[in-house]
């Protein structure tokens, strides 16, 4: 039997502590429907043995505190929220308990947003996680040791699990169940809980709002000409020359500043601006395309891919009812 710690820590989401324990528990049931043993001993942990979340909306009851805990399996760390700094610092005496249990040969795994208290440990450190896709610029800048998988849904290295955002969380629940029990018995808890068991990338969900968390005025500048002037072509010499900067020092500062290169944070205004018309216009990908500057078919569907996950037919019908109706 394997033994599952779900934490309770404070600020966490409750679905995210929830979720787990129903899945978990739900895969228990489906055993026993079939006239099998229980797969899983499911405990919620925590510091202490009643946690309000949700501004005091709802309070978790512990079944186990920290000092309690004599063996486990897997630990999973749910979603925080609020200010993610604060959280860190208030659910710190969990960070070396984390680190404890990996030690002692537990799994890891964090859900959407536990991703801070996660890196938090130490444990992720040269080596690659998930978060929600909105937080991964405010990830990256905490964590600089840690490998942020942008758009990824589930990365698994060395024991150590973590998930995309909100609801995306499902694909690794369910991956934990597959690798725990076998591929039948995960698609069955993918059909009782009406959750699309191979989706692999959040990109379709994300939005590129442009990187502006950093101090340098003159690539903000820069930022701002691309995002107005995206149906343009312009090229990196062009952009050097016009805010009169050398190229090299230009290409630098700009990937330092923004986390893309320049080419990257072109095409991803471009496709943001694409993703918009598709959802809200009529227009077929020949007009989009044209309309944020591509004249090249392939190219506009690759980098569109690329992004989004979908391609633009998939991405249009996905998001835009009446221009499938049409």
């Amino acid at each position: 039997m394997k033994h599952i710690s779900i934490l309770v820590p404070e600020t966490a989401v409750i679905e995210a502590v929830a979720d787990p324990r129903y899945l978990f528990t739900a895969v228990n049931q489906f055993m026993a429907a079939a006239g099998k043993e229980p797969l899983f001993e499911v405990k919620l942990v925590a510091m202490k043995r009643e946690t309000l979340l949700d501004r005091s909306a709802f309070t978790v009851h512990a079944d186990l505190l920290l000092h309690e805990v004599e063996q486990t399996d897997l630990v999973i760390i749910p979603a925080l929220s609020g200010n993610l700094s604060a959280a860190i610092e208030i659910n710190r005496p969990l960070i070396p308990w984390i680190v404890e249990q990996y030690n002692k040969g537990a799994e890891v795994a964090s859900l959407c947003l536990g991703a801070f208290l996660f890196a938090s440990t130490g444990l992720l450190d040269g080596k690659k996680c998930s978060t929600h896709w909105g937080f991964c610029n405010e990830f990256r800048t905490m964590f600089p040791k840690v490998e942020m998988a942008d758009g990824s849904i589930i990365t698994d290295e060395q024991r150590l699990y973590s998930s995309g955002g909100a609801n995306s969380y499902w694909n690794l629940l369910l991956y934990l169940v597959e690798k725990y029990t076998d591929r039948a018995t995960a698609i069955l808890a993918a059909k009782y809980f009406a959750v699309d068991i191979d989706r692999d990338s959040q990109a379709a969900f994300m939005l590129f709002n442009g990187q502006r968390a950093h101090e340098d005025d003159t690539i903000k500048q820069v930022q701002q000409y691309l995002e107005a002037h995206y149906t343009n072509k312009v090229t990196v010499d062009e952009l050097a020359e016009r805010f009169a900067i050398g190229r090299r020092s230009f290409e630098r500062r700009f990937k330092k500043a923004t986390n893309n290169t320049v080419v990257e944070y072109m095409q991803r205004v471009k496709m943001e601006a694409a993703k918009r018309s598709f959802e809200t216009s009529r227009k077929n990908i020949s007009e989009v395309m044209f309309d944020v500057g591509y004249t090249d078919t392939k190219a506009f569907r690759t980098i569109f891919k690329k992004l989004t996950g979908l391609t633009p037919v998939e991405y249009r019908n996905k998001y835009n009812k009446q221009a499938v109706m049409a």
